[in-house]
């Protein structure tokens, strides 16, 4: 069975999301209908599915440090950093993120990303892979990967193909990509977010990612 492959039906990955999304359709449905996406994507919302976005009136506005091509659907852009957004306390009905926390700097940063996602809506949903799986899917060739020291990992995305986007030789690059990635542990995503619930991914008998949501 292939890891994190999404268009494997026989995939880790792909069963994961789908069950992930149904969970996240329904979590929408009772929450609201206006959603900000903390570094989100398009494609990420047309494979949870533009006609029940459309069919349900939704309305999803996507924050990015850099405006990105958004294409046909419900969609908006905003260009900001998702750690410090310069709009009120609930704007919206619901905050959305998936797999971005762990990647918006150091703990200062996390945390400041984590406010805001509980202070932008009054339901919030925040997806991440949990540090403590052998497997970090950013580079799910290579397991353990994320438990090597940094000059480590430097090294190895340097001289493999381990990273998504393959092997990495511009050294500097690899470095900030290795900066970049941080993955949390259940622990700390309790202390980011004490007013959730915690739903578990598990594969093998362990917690692949955690979901925090309120609402």
């Amino acid at each position: 069975m292939a890891l994190n492959d999404p268009k494997d039906v026989t995939s880790l990955s792909y069963r994961l999301r789908s069950k992930r999304d149904h969970f996240l359709r329904e979590f929408l449905l009772r929450n609201g209908r206006s959603i900000i996406d903390l570094g989100g994507t398009s494609d990420y919302w047309r494979r949870v599915g533009l006609d029940f976005l459309k069919d349900n009136g939704f309305t999803v506005t996507i924050v990015n440090i850099e405006e990105t091509e958004l294409g046909e659907g419900p969609f908006k852009c905003m260009v900001g950093n998702a750690c410090k957004i310069d709009l009120p306390d609930n704007s919206f009905d619901i905050v959305h993120s998936n797999s971005v926390i762990e990647h918006v700097g150091g703990w200062n940063e996390v945390t400041a990303f984590a406010g805001e996602a509980r202070r932008l809506a009054p339901a919030y949903y925040v997806q991440t892979p949990n540090w403590w799986f052998p497997i970090d899917p950013h580079f799910w060739k290579a397991p353990f990967f994320h438990w090597m020291p940094e000059a480590v990992r430097t090294e190895l995305l340097t001289r493999f193909s381990i990273a998504t986007a393959g092997r990495i030789t511009d050294r500097r690059l690899a470095r900030q990509i290795v900066e970049d990635t941080r993955l949390v542990t259940g622990r700390q995503m309790r202390e980011l977010f004490p007013d959730a619930e915690f739903r578990r991914e598990r594969f093998g008998g362990l917690t692949k990612s955690w979901i925090a949501t309120r609402g």
